[in-house]
């Protein structure tokens, strides 16, 4: 709808009179042109002032749009007499005189809007949204679109139910209907004006599914108690949780008021609500990128290096990790908040991961950067090589939020190929050892070992050993080579870890079994895709 009829008369005097902005008159009149909202508030304001002195019987029209795109007018419409036109009484409606029009034009000028507290007005001008610009250039970040956010005070929720009864009230007073799921929303409102001035300043066009979001946060603590009376009507609905400052959140406020009945509400709050003196405080303005997934494979050649830090009690054991000495790197060059890393199954501290690497993945949080060549990958790549002698990185790409869900998938359906050094108490001969390499598809049964009890929970688990192929070195020891499905912890089944594995190597070769060096020769998850040199 983008004028405003006969019928939005009353509606247009009732909130003027209250001290509602001319924005939201048009949100409550349920005029849906995006354009009109974006006229200057005197403007608006002009506009109404002439549609309230216009003729009852009389049509005509008032410009609210200009040539560009192509014009759209408030237009008054003729009404025939009828039941609709009949208040309850029987009686023709009475509108408001102009001059009372004129009165509360002049009066709502100076006002703070008594609905939404001044966003639709201050916070729509040029130099606000500069200000918001300013902000986001400050921040260097790298994007070519923008999605926009808003966090209003929860009791501006409050302030429309209270506006909507009264322009309700009076509706019903002169016999008219009034639909509210037809008025428009003040989040919708503000960003049909602020979005195109934004676009322009940035340089970019708004879109709804980008990843860089622009938010602010609005707060109004001179009427932060107006949602008070809720919790008394609706006490279920403002429940304590966590991270929360306040139990008044805007869904909990929301879920109040769609629960408290109309006249309880109208004995706690004035319909329509009245004007406050201030306006509303831009707490907050914020920029936010989406997260940016790095992934590649590692090779570790330390035995003295874990996978992730390693901390225990609050002490610090060992000075870096796998996960450190790559992500230092990707978080200076993205220019992130954070980092989370994941990876295709994780090796002990003392064990190596040789041959083609483990796959890995990184999500860096709130990237000011997120562009990269290719070259610039592989000098990111030759950089975090040249740094360190524990690790080496190869294949390192930018990939997507869902494709990480591949090497998840490897963790348990995959399998993986080890190298052990083992040692036994009792001397062997080659041939003691060489039934080994005849086994295939052996079971096993793994209690979780001891060593890693505390952190997983109490459970048998049946893995397998696909193959097995010994090399004999001297009487005490030998290596062997494994295929096994992911999961099965190796070390348990060269020792037995106390019998909770069974059987294990100690047990086929009825002796005391232990290992003494393990590498993972393999991890068979076929991603991420491998790269040309």
């Amino acid at each position: 709808m983008s004028s405003l009829t006969e019928k939005d008369r009353p509606i247009v005097q009732l909130l003027l009179n209250a001290g509602t902005c001319p924005r939201c008159i048009l949100r409550f009149c349920c005029v849906g042109s995006q354009m009109l909202y974006r006229h200057p508030h005197k403007d608006l304001m002009k506009d109404l002032q002439e549609f309230l002195k216009n003729n009852q019987g009389k049509e005509d029209t008032v410009c609210l749009d200009g040539a560009d795109p192509p014009c759209k007018r408030i237009r008054l419409e003729h009404r025939e007499e009828g039941a609709d036109d009949q208040n309850h009484n029987g009686a023709i409606p009475q509108i408001p005189s102009a001059d009372n029009g004129s009165a509360a034009m002049e009066s709502s000028a100076v006002k703070v809007c008594n609905v939404c507290l001044g966003i639709l007005q201050e916070f729509c001008e040029a130099d606000f949204v500069k200000k918001v610009c300013q902000k986001v250039n400050s921040a260097d970040y790298q994007f070519t679109s923008f999605v926009f956010s808003v966090s209003l005070p929860p009791q501006l929720s409050v302030r429309e139910r209270a506006a909507w009864l009264g322009v309700k009230q009076e509706m019903r007073n002169l016999g008219l209907p009034l639909a509210k799921d037809d008025i428009v929303q003040l989040k919708e409102a503000y960003k049909w004006i602020i979005h195109p001035q934004l676009s322009e300043e940035l340089g970019v066009p708004a879109d709804g599914k980008s990843l860089f979001e622009v938010s602010v946060v609005f707060a109004h603590p001179e009427t932060d108690e107006e949602c008070h009376f809720l919790a008394t009507a609706c006490p279920d609905c403002f429940k304590p949780a966590k991270n929360k400052q306040s139990v008044f959140t805007r869904m909990a406020v929301i879920k109040a008021l769609e629960k408290i009945k109309e006249e309880d509400f109208l004995k706690h709050f004035p319909c329509p609500p009245s004007s406050p003196k201030k306006l509303c405080d831009a707490l907050e303005i914020q920029c936010n990128n989406g997260a940016v997934f790095v992934a590649g494979r590692y090779n570790k050649y330390s035995r003295n290096l874990p996978q992730t830090p390693w901390i225990i009690d609050g002490e610090r054991k060992l000075e870096s990790s796998v996960e450190e000495l790559i992500s230092e790197h990707l978080m200076a060059e993205f220019k992130a908040d954070s980092f989370n890393f994941s990876s295709s199954g994780r090796e002990d501290v003392d064990v190596r991961t040789l041959g083609n690497g483990r796959p890995f993945a990184i999500e860096l949080v709130n990237p000011r950067r997120i562009r990269f060549t290719a070259e610039e990958m592989k000098r990111l790549q030759q950089a975090i090589n040249d740094s360190s002698d524990k690790i080496q990185v190869r294949d390192l790409q930018l990939v997507t939020r869902e494709a990480i869900g591949r090497m998840k998938e490897g963790e348990e359906e995959k399998t993986k190929t080890y190298s052990a050094l083992i040692w036994t108490d009792r001397a062997i001969q080659k041939e003691d050892i060489a039934f080994l390499d005849d086994i295939k598809e052996l079971k096993l049964d793994q209690k979780t070992p001891l060593r890693v009890l505390h952190r997983r929970p109490l459970a048998v688990r049946c893995r397998l050993i696909h193959t097995m192929r010994s090399e004999y070195i001297d009487e005490h020891h030998f290596r062997l080579h494994l295929k096994t499905q992911a999961g099965t912890y190796i070390k348990e089944f060269v020792h037995g870890d106390f019998g909770r594995t069974k059987p294990n190597i100690g047990s086929l070769l009825n002796r005391t079994a232990d290992i003494l060096e393990l590498d993972v020769e393999s991890v068979d998850v076929d991603w991420p895709p491998t790269l040309a040199d």
